[in-house]
């Protein structure tokens, strides 16, 4: 009844612009109610029925070559509908605006004041309504009539579609938050059909979502329970609905803890006048102040720092996120070298620290293979500054020999124990001689 309503209210205002077939505004407004659901598709009877058919085997009246084709455009675009009327002759064709009744165009004039919206023909057969820069309000059904009697008419719909864009201001920022806590990130888009959101990290990574590890996150809403450092990076939220471009938002999420450190190797040893290098790793945020020191408490370096070749030490610092890697590297170690040296890691929330241990070994002779530098091999995870645990070293086998000649022969085998001053026990394997000596030489 509403599309009725809209009809007559349109044919009205066209039947006087036209000033054509003043009985269909004055005395037969019934007759034309029940014409108008005829062509909405509501039948009202048997009357309507035979006028059709006289009016459809009447070849000299106009008649719609083809159907209006809906039409679909994005925003911003321009729109084109088509209305083809083959034998028009004298009648007149109009463009109307279902939705508002709005008298868009008569025959060669528009009437809107829309300035959008423009007319052109071809042939006085076809008839074009054009749209520019369409807008969300365009969206809807369009009628084109011609001013028979009783009236014909065809409908398009023009489909208005929008890319989606992200509201800002209802999306999340760059959030900054203590590792432990739960965390939520928001992301609103809007756009024609309604957009799909999902979220993704920016490195490709998969995401740990509610004790699972998924590649994508979908909805607006993405919220991780317990994060921890592992979480730490950049997100996407991604938005699309089909109608390109699709559009992302990259929201930082930065992940606070104390520094904790690992030590590769927590023992090392070298002989005089060898170059050894110590490792350690740290992992903190915000980035914390790594430095070495000796056992003395003197401070080796500090920050990121490259010494000049031929120095004594050679310092490096290298980041990667959250990571830290440390070096440092000894030339020609000497006896004061010897000792413990302390890997250092401080920031704004906490501090921790390491030591190696650098012990003295015999260096190798000439005549000799010895093995090289013995290391013990440990990971050790700290959370505060006390947190070295002592290791269970065991003895560390080596085997010296004294002095060689061609007329002794090696028989025996004795196993030696030394003990330093700090406790640590290294096993040795010295050979002892075993002379041909005669019994005369005994006397």
């Amino acid at each position: 009844m509403l599309l009725n309503r809209v009809l007559v209210s349109a044919i009205c205002i066209v039947a006087r612009f036209l000033a054509v077939c003043p009985a269909f505004v004055e005395g037969r407004q019934s007759r034309n109610l029940e014409i108008l659901g005829q062509i909405s598709g509501h039948h009202h009877g048997t009357q309507y029925a035979s006028m059709s058919e006289n009016y459809k085997n009447n070849s000299d009246l106009p008649r719609f070559a083809e159907e209006i084709q809906n039409v679909t455009v994005s925003k911003g675009r321009d729109a084109l509908l088509a209305c083809i009327v083959d034998n028009l002759r004298n009648f007149k064709v109009a463009w109307v605006r279902v939705d508002t009744q709005t008298i868009l165009s008569i025959h060669h004039n528009v009437i809107t004041q829309n300035p959008r919206i423009s007319l052109s023909y071809n042939d006085h057969r076809t008839w074009y309504l054009h749209i520019k820069k369409v807008e969300e309000v365009d969206r809807g059904w369009y009628m084109c009539q011609v001013n028979t009697d009783p009236m014909r008419s065809r409908q398009g719909y023009l489909q208005v579609v929008v890319p989606p864009s992200i509201i800002t201001k209802e999306t999340s920022t760059d959030m900054v938050v203590r590792e432990g806590s739960n965390v939520t990130l928001t992301c609103k888009a809007s756009g024609y059909p309604e957009p799909y959101v999902m979220w993704r990290r920016e490195d490709g990574k998969n995401i740990n979502y509610n004790g699972e590890s998924v590649n994508v996150v979908d909805g607006e809403v993405l919220h991780i329970v317990k994060i921890s450092r592992l979480h730490m990076g950049a997100y996407l939220c991604i938005a699309s609905n089909d109608v390109p471009p699709r559009v992302s938002q990259r929201i930082s999420l930065r992940v606070q803890f104390p520094p904790m450190l690992s030590i590769p190797n927590q023992l090392e040893a070298a002989y005089i006048g060898q170059d050894v290098t110590l490792e350690c790793h740290t992992e903190a945020y915000p980035t914390s102040i790594n430095y070495w020191t000796t056992e003395r408490g003197d401070m080796i370096v500090s920050g990121n720092y490259h010494s000049i070749a031929g120095d004594k030490y050679e310092a490096v610092s290298t980041d990667n996120g959250y990571n830290k890697y440390m070096m440092l590297k000894i030339r020609n170690v000497g006896p004061r070298d010897f000792g413990s040296y302390k890997c250092v890691a401080q920031n704004s929330l906490g501090g921790t620290d390491g030591d190696i241990k650098l012990d003295e070994i015999p260096a190798p002779s000439t005549t000799s293979t010895t093995p090289p530098p013995y290391h013990v091999t440990t990971s050790m995870k700290k959370n505060g500054r006390n947190g070295n645990k002592k290791l269970r070293q065991r003895p560390i086998d080596y085997e010296v020999e004294e002095w060689r000649n061609p007329d002794i022969s090696y028989s025996t085998t004795q196993r030696l124990t030394t003990t330093n001053t700090n406790r640590d026990t290294r096993l040795y394997t010295y050979r002892t001689p075993k002379t041909n000596i005669s019994q005369d030489q005994r006397g």
